[in-house]
């Protein structure tokens, strides 16, 4: 998400404004085309690697595999009451 501002006497409450939010920020002429082919290839760039980034953000947050869903289990060893015997006795 970005901001995009064209007058000079809002340039900074636009910037301001895109710092506040975690914005990019980008200045334009209404009187000539200055940045204005950046900013169109600022928004043909980015928009897709934000896009990306959420994917796998929501990716990461549902992720059900089992290398991101381990609970450790503790298991008491098993003590039978029976007598040891040794192997081969009854031969």
């Amino acid at each position: 998400m970005g901001t995009c501002n064209n007058e000079n006497d809002y340039l900074f409450n636009a910037r301001a404004l895109a710092e506040k939010n975690d914005l990019s920020f980008i200045e334009t002429s209404a009187l000539d085309p200055t940045n204005v082919e950046a900013t169109f290839q600022t928004i043909l760039t980015e928009i897709p690697h934000i896009v990306s980034q959420k994917q796998m953000s929501d990716r990461a947050e549902k992720d059900m595999s089992p290398s991101n869903n381990v609970v450790p289990v503790h298991v008491p060893p098993i003590t039978e009451n029976k007598p040891k015997v040794q192997c081969c006795q009854n031969v």
